[in-house]
Parts: structure tokens; sequence; C-alpha cells
């Protein structure tokens, strides 16, 4: 089923690269925002089915930005799934802490990307 998923992500490479396979791998409408201030905006006015969150972006972190998603109530029921560099159990850990369903290390496969993001959701957020 098709899914429309915010990307919170200030790479506009990797923003173009996760549009590109989410749109052709899954069939999905993704819509982006280049960090977390724009993505919270974007989130309440979007109400997405799934945020994609990137950790390390300027001025607004990705932890600071779940952290007010969840504290909206128009927003705290979106899952988010993070896709980030840091690969640590600890990042992974506080990922999951903060209520992300899922948590996403790149470099990433675009041929997969959708079919783990089904995954992800279809198992309760159990990745």
């Amino acid at each position: 089923m098709p899914l429309r998923i915010l990307l919170i992500e200030d790479d506009p490479d990797i923003q173009k690269m996760v549009r590109l396979s989410l749109m052709y791998q899954g069939g999905h409408q993704v819509s982006a925002a280049s960090g977390g201030r724009e993505g919270l905006e974007k989130a309440a006015q979007e109400n997405p089915d799934l945020i994609l969150l990137d950790v390390m972006m300027p001025e607004m972190d990705g932890y600071e930005t779940i952290k007010a998603l969840k504290a909206q109530p128009g927003t705290r029921h979106i899952p988010v799934v993070f896709l980030s560099a840091r690969a640590q159990q600890t990042e992974i850990q506080k990922g999951r802490e903060l209520g992300a369903v899922g948590y996403l290390v790149k470099p990433f496969d675009p041929m997969t990307l959708a079919s783990q993001l089904d995954a992800i959701l279809s198992s309760g957020g159990q990745d």
C-alpha cells in the first residue's frame, strides 16, 4: 500500500536518492524537509503515514526533532524511522527510547529501502 512519507534530511543528494527509491521501489509519495523546524511544520500540515528522520542536522538534530514530534498531539501518532550514518548501538537505543519504530543505517541500499520500511511498519517497529 503506498504511503505518504516525510523525509527530514539536510543533504539534497540523499533527499533525491530516498525520494527516487521510495517512489519507484514502493510507489510511495515522498515530501522532504531540509531540517527539523521545517520538518515539524510539514508533519503538522501533511500528516504523513511515516517520517524518515536523519540524526545529524544543523540547528535542530533528529533527536530534538523526534522529541518535538512526540510532544505535539497532532504528530505524536506518526511512526518515525531514523535514517542515519550513526550506527553505534547507543545511538540506535537512544532513537528507540525517544519513540522511533526503526533505525536504518546509511549508506542504505536504494533497491531495498522501501521493503525495509514496509517490514519495520508491518512488524510493529521491531527491525
